[in-house]
């Protein structure tokens, strides 16, 4: 679960993570309220929605207008907020067709001294966290891993204990700090840490995070993910969620008990098992096919999640063709079939449907199939399902 910078910010003052001062608007009086409030020479006006690359970001509307921008008088948070709030904005993390500013974040500008970079992440190798430093601090860390892999610092820390002094400090050594920054840097990382463990996050990002004149490290930025898996340990952070942000598909998805991501493709899959969806995604773009969606409807289907599964898979313009691929295991095939067929009359269909089926009493399942009068395509095997699913699109 993803939520906005302001959000984070808020969690981040609680946990005692040093972070400018700020205030959220939803209105253009209200960023003019909020510059007059925080009393600051500088203010920086900052775009809230899920995604990155915001202040490189520009937005539909104004093609001149950046999602973060410097101002110095009343007149100019105005002016910029005025086109920001209810545009569209478009960056790197976003795709083409961008998200609406609903919300923005007036924070006060700071004396900056040196931009650096800090994340915190789940790696499978270290079989554990690991924090994550960089001195280039603005820049998207993927390009810098790329381009200069020399320059990122990495430090896998215990889940118990949290990063530790003697690691905090080993890091800002090397990135070359001295004196009282150093004191600042082993109290913010060893912060961040526990702040990561106690949130059950599956991913925070300070980019950048700041020192500033006085030596003091700062979260300029914050971005922050939590394990949907633990939520029920934090019942206060599901709050936070923002449904505007997030795909209404998805959505509606999560509330079935179904595992949906929307993808790019025109060929919708309905699968049962994680593994066997991506599985089935391979085969399709192997055999030249697009999947147009991710949808697990896990081991215990019924009529009506197979329902809402092919609603929201057949809800999505670019659908072309369905495939349904069901390994019978937990539920057997004929229980599935049963389903399967009185969800095809409850939603009705328009476009090619092709099932493949294996496992416990496929062969009473194929045969229900077969009996059904309906016009679907039945497949032998997983490839051959692929290759007839593909087909469709051409006929």
């Amino acid at each position: 679960m993803k939520i906005h910078e302001y959000q984070a910010k808020q969690l981040f003052r609680e946990a005692g993570i040093p972070v400018p001062e700020g205030i959220v608007a939803k209105t253009v009086d209200e960023a003019v309220a909020a510059f007059e409030k925080l009393d600051r020479p500088l203010v920086v006006v900052k775009s809230q929605i899920h995604a990155g690359g915001r202040g490189k970001g520009r937005f539909k509307e104004y093609p001149e207008q950046a999602g973060v921008v410097l101002a110095r008088s009343a007149e100019e948070v105005r002016e910029n907020a005025e086109r920001m709030l209810g545009s569209t904005l478009v960056t790197i993390q976003t795709g083409e067709e961008g998200k609406q500013v609903n919300t923005l974040f007036i924070e006060q500008g700071l004396d900056i001294a040196q931009e650096l970079y800090l994340g915190c992440v789940v790696d499978r190798e270290a079989g554990g966290p690991v924090l994550i430093l960089s001195t280039e601090g603005g820049m998207e860390i993927e390009v810098v891993a790329e381009e200069s892999p020399e320059k990122i610092l990495s430090e896998p820390f215990s889940i118990h204990t949290g990063l530790l002094g003697f690691q905090a400090r080993k890091l800002a050594f090397k990135l070359g700090m001295e004196g009282k920054t150093v004191r600042s840097a082993e109290k913010f990382l060893c912060q961040m840490s526990r702040f990561f463990i106690d949130n059950d996050c599956s991913m925070t990002e300070i980019n950048p995070l700041v020192i500033t004149g006085e030596g003091e490290l700062v979260a300029l930025d914050a971005k922050v993910s939590f394990d949907e898996n633990a939520m029920f340990r934090h019942k206060p952070l599901e709050e936070l969620r923002d449904l505007t942000e997030e795909e209404p598909a998805e959505v509606d998805a999560g509330n079935a008990g179904l595992s949906y991501v929307k993808l790019d493709g025109n060929i919708g899959c309905l699968v049962n098992g994680a593994g066997l969806a991506m599985s089935t995604m391979d085969l399709i773009k192997h055999h030249g096919g697009e999947p147009a969606n991710f949808l697990d409807v896990g081991g215990g289907a019924n009529v009506d999640q197979v329902s809402e599964a092919f609603r929201i898979i057949l809800a999505d313009d670019n659908v072309k063709a369905v495939l349904v691929n069901i390994f019978g295991g937990i539920m057997k095939c004929d229980t599935i079939v049963t389903a399967l067929l009185e969800a095809y009359e409850k939603v009705g269909f328009t476009v090619p449907l092709v099932v493949r089926l294996e496992g416990t009493n496929v062969d009473k399942a194929r045969e229900m199939l077969a009996g059904s009068g309906r016009d679907i395509i039945s497949a032998t095997d997983l490839t051959d399902a692929a290759q007839k699913v593909v087909a469709t699109l051409s006929s």
